[in-house]
């Protein structure tokens, strides 16, 4: 494929995330339809993704058991147009696996995004859209690391302290280019995320600036945070 082929922008997919069981908020629900303000966690997610630009495709991989949007659980929530639901499998890679399956195939430009980080700004999406378009074949969205990171052994003994400005932590959405993203995945390989999958192919993944506000909500704390923002604007 041409880079011109690479840049011609036929559309955005995006495959939201929201398979997780959010254990650790002990809602006793799925983490992406827990509430926030009262509404689900994705909910909030998906405003934002609607908004984009250029948008062609929306997937959301819910669990199983909410795999059907007239759920009491989906209250709250407003699917972008066109938007289709599928089931999540057992590791997070199966979920995008079945996520990118059911995208349009018109989209050339995927992105993948955790519903847990819902309060993510429509900037950070258009910040990896543009990278992915001016040729990147994955790009991931980071902010810089502020606590010293310590590499340890399996006796819990240090092995290592890396120099904090070569560290970035990871957001989402991570976009990719579907033939690569599609690659990735080709092989049924775990990993923590798509970037890693990229990365194992050999390709270079860039990142670009992420945001605060795109942090993601695990625990209960996390999920207070989250009020805070909103209640802030």
């Amino acid at each position: 494929m041409t880079d011109d082929a690479h840049t011609a922008a036929r559309g955005v997919g995006v495959v939201v995330v929201a398979a997780g069981s959010g254990s650790r908020l002990g809602a006793g629900l799925p983490k992406a339809f827990v509430p926030l303000a009262g509404r689900p966690l994705l909910g909030w997610a998906l405003d934002t993704v609607a908004q984009l630009p250029g948008l062609g495709s929306v997937v959301v991989v819910a669990p199983a058991s909410l795999a059907d949007p007239a759920a009491a659980a989906w209250s709250g929530v407003t699917l972008p147009p066109g938007t289709r639901v599928v089931a999540g499998g057992a590791e997070r890679t199966d979920s995008v696996a079945a996520g990118l399956a059911a995208l349009d195939p018109g989209c050339d430009v995927v992105l993948v995004h955790d519903a847990a980080r819902c309060l993510a700004p429509l900037a950070v999406f258009e910040r990896v859209v543009a990278a992915v378009r001016a040729g990147h074949a994955g790009v991931v969205p980071g902010v810089p690391v502020v606590d010293t990171v310590k590499g340890v052994d399996a006796r819990g003994v240090v092995t290592g302290t890396p120099a904090r400005d070569g560290l970035r932590a990871v957001q989402t959405p991570q976009g990719f280019r579907r033939d690569v993203l599609a690659a990735a995945h080709a092989g049924g390989a775990a990993a923590p995320d798509d970037a890693a999958l990229v990365e194992a192919l050999g390709h270079e993944v860039l990142v670009v600036d992420g945001d605060l506000r795109a942090f993601k909500v695990t625990t209960v704390d996390d999920l207070a945070h989250a009020v805070r923002f909103v209640a802030d604007g």
